[in-house]
């Protein structure tokens, strides 16, 4: 079987169609695992992962943890809020101390963009970027396009909105890349205050009319408003951006067509999105949720048959 291009999973920039296309083919196959009587596969009983968790988590390192331990690794869980990197431990000095368990594969979520990058250029392991500050989440945009195809039948062709706070988004970006790759059309929508000026350049529209976006899509991703982000006020009120940017059933009964709702999670009903669409059929937000261990699983076992012995 032909392997990744990449010795490390940064961002989905830095792979290819044949990258992505494995990584599906693969989760195929842990897909139909994860659904049987017994859950787990033997694949990676030799191998040891460390989760490194810089920022606030749930469902990625839950996601992860479960995808680690489906495919047998010896998993160690380290939180920044209990560890040494409160005491003024570099980044370097606290993943070394880890690595000298003999820990094969990383995964990490920092707040810093680029700690993904920096840690792979230092240290000998492979790296799972599980986000990084502002900048990607690949592993959250492979899962989107997995169930893309999975409801759709294919991403090419396909249009597709991201909706919400796009600048403080690593979700967004790493959609675009992944969704471009697999020959999708991307527009964004949201308040002017929360698209990135260089959106334009990676060659997506902005429509700032909700209703206009959802007309022209097949799949509108909605994201969340990240407050914890940020430092001044990019909006009057909330009650403003659920007016103007929040999706609820009768905005799309209104549409005279079916579309495909997703959401990465933690959803804040009532703002961007009620609990009626959530829940509704056209809702594959759980699905994604299913889909991420499978994908996590792909990229990890893959990623391992690189390491050598």
């Amino acid at each position: 079987m032909q392997g990744l291009s990449v010795e490390h999973l940064l961002g989905i920039k830095y792979l290819n169609t044949n990258d992505i296309d494995l990584i599906f083919k693969t989760a195929d196959h842990f897909k139909e695992v994860i659904n049987r009587p017994i859950k787990k596969v033997p694949s990676l009983r030799d191998i040891t992962i460390a989760n490194l968790f810089f920022e606030n988590s749930t469902r990625t390192k839950l996601s992860f943890e479960l995808a680690e331990k489906r495919l047998s690794a010896d998993v160690i869980n380290f939180s920044a809020g209990q560890s040494s990197v409160k005491k003024g431990e570099t980044l370097i000095d606290t993943v070394n101390n880890i690595l000298s368990m003999k820990v094969d594969i990383v995964v990490m979520r920092h707040g810093n963009v680029g700690a993904g990058v920096f840690l792979s250029n230092h240290v000998d392991a492979k790296i799972i970027n599980a986000g990084d500050g502002t900048h990607e989440h690949p592993t959250q945009a492979l899962l989107d396009s997995y169930s893309i195809r999975e409801k759709l039948g294919t991403v090419k062709g396909k249009k597709i909105v991201i909706i919400g706070d796009v600048l403080h988004s690593r979700v967004a970006l790493s959609n675009i890349f992944a969704l471009q790759l697999q020959g999708a059309q991307v527009k964004v929508c949201g308040p002017t205050t929360l698209i990135p000026k260089y959106i334009s350049s990676l060659g997506v529209v902005v429509e700032n009319n909700l209703k206009k976006a959802l007309e022209w899509c097949d799949v509108a991703n909605v994201l969340r408003v990240q407050h914890e982000r940020m430092d001044i006020k990019y909006f009057p009120s909330t009650r403003e951006y659920t007016q103007l940017f929040g999706i609820n059933q009768e905005i799309l009964d209104n549409l005279g067509k079916k579309i495909v709702i997703m959401h990465p999670g933690p959803i804040n009903r009532g703002v961007e999105i009620t609990s009626d669409v959530a829940d509704s059929d056209q809702s594959i937000i759980l699905n994604q949720v299913e889909n991420g261990v499978a994908v996590r699983m792909a990229v990890i076992y893959l990623l391992a048959q690189q390491i050598k012995r």
